[in-house]
This record gives C-alpha cells, sequence and structure tokens, in this order.
C-alpha cells in the first residue's frame, strides 16, 4: 500500500477528484495513471488529540489493507476523518470506507473476501 504524504497530493485529490461522505469518513477519489492506489487519510486536531487520532488513522488504514483486492486500481484517494469517528470502532470504520467506496463506485464487493 501506498500513501500519499506531500501537502500538493491531497490538494490534487481535493481539487480534481469525486467527493462521498457518510457520518464518519469523506472519501475523494481521483485517478493516478498509475497501476497502483495511494492512500492519504487526514484527521484533523478537532477530532481529538494526538493518541485519538492515530487511532483512527490506524482503523481506517487496516481497513484499507483487508479489503484493497475489491478496490478498482489506479487511484488517489484521500480519506478525511469526521468528529464521530473517535467513538467508532474498527467495524464501523470499515463498513463507513466500504460504503463509501461503493457509492463512489470504486469498490466491488464480490472481489474481496
Amino acid at each position: 500500500m501506498e500513501s500519499l504524504k506531500k501537502t500538493e497530493q491531497f490538494r490534487h485529490v481535493y481539487r480534481t477528484g469525486k467527493c462521498v461522505a457518510n457520518r464518519y469518513l469523506v472519501l475523494y477519489v481521483c485517478g493516478n495513471g498509475l497501476d497502483r492506489n495511494r492512500i492519504g487519510i487526514s484527521v484533523s486536531k478537532k477530532v481529538g488529540n494526538s493518541v485519538v487520532r492515530h487511532r483512527i488513522t490506524r482503523l481506517v488504514r487496516e481497513s484499507y489493507r483487508l479489503s484493497e483486492q475489491g478496490f478498482n486500481s489506479g487511484l488517489d484517494m484521500a480519506v478525511v476523518a469526521r468528529v464521530n469517528a473517535k467513538d467508532a470502532d474498527y467495524h464501523t470504520i470499515r463498513g463507513a470506507l466500504l460504503h463509501l467506496a461503493s457509492r463512489a463506485g470504486i469498490y466491488d464487493q464480490k472481489s474481496s473476501h
């Protein structure tokens, strides 16, 4: 799994990407012209302290990692956590991520296990 790290990479996804949201997460998606996906996770200080923010980041990253084969390839994705995410458990975050990916048309349940 590759990450978006630079602010400019995030900005590009925000500007050119499609956006879908639910109670816990906001997902921005755009093509990257590569044969692999890159994912960036952003959790603002409004969500909580560093322990809370890192926990949410780990949950989102693990949710994506375990479902990666169901995602289309060649995408840049930016996941932004909302304040509601701080009380959510792994299954809630994973469900929220897959729900958004399905709505964005980039996730196929049949290819996942």
